[in-house]
């Protein structure tokens, strides 16, 4: 099965939107696919300045959200503070399209989901703002 044409202009996006960025998939085989963004900016709280964002764009966007979002495993706070699941972070956790890629998981779950607003780069753009608040 190819890329269903509303994932594949999600990918289009996401390559506007992040310039500096590769952008790469992985077909799953159903329309949608398997996105790695290598690298975005995280933010100062961090002992890392950039990480690599992994997530799926099902078959059924723009009508599902995209979530959840991975990043490097090797996310720490500056501060010492650990990356805590209560404050959407998931430490170890495997992501991937095999399954088999160590990863931190940030739980930023989009309630209400609307297509005519709601975009994957709209939705990295927000993660990655969320990072940098940190």
């Amino acid at each position: 099965m190819t890329i269903n044409a509303d994932v594949a202009h999600a990918v289009d996006e996401l390559r506007a939107t992040f310039p500096d960025a590769t952008v790469s998939v992985d077909e799953t085989g159903d329309g949608g696919v398997w996105v790695l963004v290598d690298s975005i900016p995280v933010g100062n709280a961090f002992t890392v300045q950039h990480s690599w964002v992994r997530f799926r764009i099902p078959f059924t966007y723009p009508e599902a959200d995209i979530y959840p979002l991975f990043v490097r495993p090797d996310l720490r706070r500056n501060d010492g503070a650990e990356l805590r699941p209560e404050n959407g972070f998931q430490q170890p956790i495997m992501c991937g399209p095999q399954g088999d890629i160590a990863s931190t998981q940030l739980s930023r779950i989009t309630r209400n989901v609307r297509s005519e607003w709601n975009s994957a780069a709209g939705k990295l753009l927000k993660v990655q703002q969320w990072l940098e608040t940190q």
